[in-house]
């Protein structure tokens, strides 16, 4: 079976008295840029709710858009009417920046029109401003910008615009580019649209965008500080901000997992996380390296453990604190566990953990965790590499479990890490977990998160506990493990 082609995007400039372009009062719209639709009309609104919902995925500086209202009528006068279109709906949002220290907000109404009044083949986008005010630097310099379909002998999208004065339209400037990807990307949309494209990877299953995103901009202000303190030879800013996400991910999927009718929701105060639910035996960072995630976490007021087998060199230029709560300590699952860190109710992270990453769900069932969270990296078996030609599986539950994991990718799995990543999920399945993913908002290939935080329904925790007590004999019986030996200070994670 062959897969269809998207149509080649073929832009071209548009003539500038076109006599079917927009028209409504003193304003002068300009056609800018056009290309073939490649898609029917029908499916334009669902092309275009992309572009008013995700203004994200084409620039860079900006985070998301949120919804301020929706109506059908009562038109701000903001808002262009045109004798050959009929008003159906507008929907006025507000763009958030990516650096909200630089870049303002802004209000923006965007518009849906129609010919016949039911099926939308325009939209337009009015930024809110005052008379005299400036934009920001992430929008163009227009009053209105326009998406149309125009349903010709051969169908056509087509962007105009009512720019501001002097603003230059020549296919050179900044005006005519923005607008040469915007038209790409409508383009793709109603393509996908079309062929009823499903995402690659989808975010924010168990964490909303908005909770997450709102927060890490917060978290990233309070420690961006640590790039210009980076002690390790890798690179800061992928290290920093990873972990600060990781960190902003956590401590929200703590606040829901952990509340209670009795929480309370502080709202009013600078650092409402401090009073948010929290795993009620703190956390493990297990095999934490440089220690940044446990630093992070102990700064904002989480108690916990990060282990290794050896220090690192950032670990003497953190805080007093966080100095004492990373500890070294080498892991062996044949022996009995310190119950320091392997109290019960710990929710345990295995960020990166290499050969540890496999032991993260035994080691939650062994202990009684209330969770934990395991972001893979190399493949590891529990005592030798993972490989996906004799690795035995575990049993799964259905045909449908490797689609449900949200992997990402084509889907077909074939790829060694997407076995590796199925191979771990069934495990958390055969320890006793509900298995829940996320494809963590990190700089990072490697962005891949299982979560364990409930105990199946369908299996006894007898179930589960004989289930891990067997894997640890398998392990002592092969003889192939080797617990690490602690080492001193020394190199590098």
């Amino acid at each position: 079976m062959t897969t269809a082609q998207r149509p080649k995007f073929e832009p071209s400039p548009c003539e500038e008295n076109d006599h079917t372009s927009l028209s409504a009062g003193d304003k002068r719209w300009i056609p800018l840029i056009s290309c073939p639709a490649g898609f029917p009309l029908e499916l334009f609104e669902t092309a275009i709710s992309q572009l008013i919902h995700h203004p994200e995925y084409n620039s860079t500086l900006i985070l998301r858009s949120d919804v301020i209202s929706e109506a059908t009528s009562d038109f701000p006068d903001a808002i262009p009417a045109f004798e050959e279109l009929h008003r159906i709906r507008y929907i006025h949002r507000k763009l958030l920046p990516r650096r909200p220290g630089r870049d303002p907000p802004l209000e923006q109404y965007c518009t849906l029109y129609g010919a016949d009044g039911e099926i939308v083949d325009t939209l337009v986008l009015t930024p809110v401003v005052e008379e005299g005010s400036s934009l920001p630097y992430y929008h163009p310099t227009v009053h209105h910008l326009a998406f149309r379909y125009l349903e010709t002998d051969s169908p056509t999208l087509r962007i105009e615009v009512v720019p501001f004065a002097r603003t230059p339209t020549d296919p050179n400037s900044r005006l005519y580019r923005t607008c040469l990807a915007l038209l790409e990307t409508l383009h793709r949309y109603g393509w996908g649209a079309m062929t009823n494209y499903k995402k690659r990877v989808i975010h924010d299953c168990l964490v909303s965008r908005e909770a997450y995103q709102d927060l890490y901009l917060v978290m990233r202000e309070r420690h961006k500080y640590l790039v210009d303190t980076w002690q390790e030879v890798t690179d800061p800013l992928k290290h920093v901000f990873e972990d600060i996400g990781i960190a902003t991910f956590l401590i929200l999927l703590w606040q829901e997992t952990f509340k209670t009718s009795d929480t309370l929701e502080q709202t009013d105060c600078d650092e409402p996380w401090k009073q948010w639910p929290r795993p009620p035996g703190g956390f493990l960072d297990l095999g934490c390296g440089n220690g940044l995630l446990t630093h992070i976490l102990t700064s904002e007021g989480y108690s916990g453990f990060g282990v290794d087998v050896r220090a690192r060199t950032s670990w003497n230029h953190y805080p007093q604190s966080t100095q004492e709560v990373l500890r070294v300590y080498a892991f062996d699952p044949t022996a009995k566990a310190d119950e320091t860190y392997f109290k019960p109710g710990t929710f345990i992270i295995g960020n990166h953990a290499d050969e540890l990453t496999p032991w993260v769900p035994v080691l939650a069932t062994l202990h009684q965790s209330s969770g934990y969270i395991s972001i893979p990296c190399c493949s590891w078996t529990f005592d030798m590499k993972y490989e996906r030609s004799s690795t035995p599986p575990y049993p799964i539950p259905n045909p449908d479990f490797a689609d449900s994991l949200n992997l990402g990718g084509d889907g077909s799995h074939r790829s060694s890490y997407s076995m590796y990543r199925i191979w771990l999920a069934s495990l958390s399945l055969h320890c006793g977990w509900e298995v829940e993913c996320e494809t963590l908002r990190i700089p990072s290939t490697r962005n891949w998160a299982i979560v364990g935080r409930r105990r199946l329904a369908s299996m006894t925790p007898e179930l589960a506990l004989s289930n891990v007590k067997a894997i640890v004999d398998n392990v002592k019986e092969r003889g192939l493990f080797k617990a690490r030996k602690p080492e001193g200070k020394a190199g590098e994670h």
